[in-house]
């Protein structure tokens, strides 16, 4: 990656050779900062909280139900008739197993809608680079990959900012 950084910056330099490195604007965005102070992170949060908390509270309920039959054949499974105590290990594996799908269907379908509001707050995040990028007159931008940025050049404050101005 600092190959490619080095290897573009000595080609913007020389695609402009009449141009002096002192009249290039170079800034960096701290993606990660952006997004932990983005006002969209928090609402897509809540978004998500509000869609699946009724499904989570669901599997919450089903492993109480599974450990209160397993107390209940630990604690009467001795006294019990073969056949009750036959079906009640099967209702817990049948429990067990329905359980385990709705978990594994949770997750799955929570990642998906997680995936999709990150990749709003992202496309949110390069808009409003973009846009600070032309109204500045930055030559480049630079994110990922920067091992050292001085503050000078770090226009990340800059994007929250433009991210809490814009309309949801």
């Amino acid at each position: 990656m600092k190959n490619k950084i080095g290897l573009f910056l000595g080609m913007l330099l020389a695609a402009n050779a009449t141009a002096s490195f002192a009249d290039l604007k170079i800034g960096f965005v701290n993606i990660p900062a952006v997004l932990e102070k983005a006002p969209q992170a928090e609402k897509a949060k809540k978004r998500l909280e509000q869609e699946f908390s009724p499904r989570d509270r669901q599997l919450v309920s089903q492993q109480k139900e599974i450990q209160s039959k397993e107390e209940r054949m630990t604690r009467d499974g001795s006294v019990m008739g073969d056949a009750e105590r036959s079906n009640l290990e099967k209702d817990i594996i049948n429990k067990k197993r329905d359980a385990k799908r709705s978990q594994q269907e949770f997750s799955e379908d929570f990642n998906a809608r997680r995936n999709e509001e990150l990749g709003k707050l992202q496309r949110r995040i390069v808009e409003a680079i973009r846009a600070i990028a032309k109204d500045q007159n930055f030559d480049l931008l630079l994110t990922d990959g920067v091992i050292y940025a001085s503050e000078k050049i770090d226009v990340t404050a800059q994007v929250q900012q433009k991210l809490a101005a814009m309309p949801e």
